[in-house]
């Protein structure tokens, strides 16, 4: 339970891992494990916005998660497809949630269809302001930092005119604000390349519990965390 009179943060960033092994621990597919993730990617979305969140962004597959097995990528970019459909599906719901939903990442080696409903989405929720949702898929913090440094010398942006706020708004997260929190379940401590700009002062949590096994009483107790810590950003 979030604590009384508590400061939210404006900006919650998610790493959502630990599917495989939350299947392997059952003598499940990982597969299994990524379909349990998206339902409470689905309920930790809700809840984000119910207490008043403005921001989320979810870590929901990398530039190196490529590497993986093509039956595992090939279940991931399919539960992905779903999601987009069940998104078209439900436009006159989401007009009444009053979602907007971006997609972190870069398009290219993403299936053409995929790619379709993902302009599509952004295109039809851009405008909404109860909560931003953001997406990141084929992602990776270096990746994004190269994407847009290439963006301003397309622009004929000179090296004098690159400053910290020219390339913070040449990122993907553009006109959006850095994540206060970073959350990563599973027992890692690590960023696993997840906006890395981004997150020079957002404050982090870890914990033990494995993805598929997280609820909102998990991210009330981050949330308290973060309420209690002392944000100086450099200062005294």
């Amino acid at each position: 339970m979030l604590e009384e009179n508590i400061i939210l943060p404006q900006h919650i960033a998610i790493i959502m891992d630990g599917n495989g092994r939350w299947a392997k621990n059952r003598g499940l597919p990982r597969t299994e494990g990524h379909k349990k993730g998206v339902e409470v990617f689905r309920q930790i979305c809700r809840y984000c916005a119910d207490i008043g969140i403005q921001y989320v962004t979810f870590y929901a597959f990398s530039t190196e998660n490529w590497k993986r097995s093509a039956q595992e990528v090939g279940t991931i970019m399919n539960l992905l497809r779903g999601f987009l459909e069940e998104l078209e599906e439900r436009e006159k719901e989401n007009e009444i949630e009053n979602t907007a939903i971006r997609f972190l990442g870069s398009r290219e080696g993403m299936a053409p269809d995929i790619v379709q409903m993902m302009d599509l989405v952004e295109a039809q929720t851009a405008n909404k302001t109860k909560i931003h949702i953001n997406v990141a898929v084929n992602y990776g913090g270096r990746d994004e930092i190269v994407h847009a440094v290439r963006k301003l010398a397309a622009a004929g942006v000179s090296p004098a005119e690159i400053t910290e706020q020219a390339l913070s708004d040449a990122l993907y997260t553009a006109k959006q604000p850095d994540p206060d929190l970073i959350i990563r379940p599973s027992g890692e401590y690590r960023l696993s390349n997840f906006l890395i700009w981004q997150a020079a002062y957002a404050e982090f949590y870890f914990d033990d519990i494995l993805w598929p096994d997280y609820t909102p009483d998990d991210l009330d107790r981050a949330i308290n965390a973060y309420a209690h810590r002392n944000r100086r950003f450099g200062g005294v």
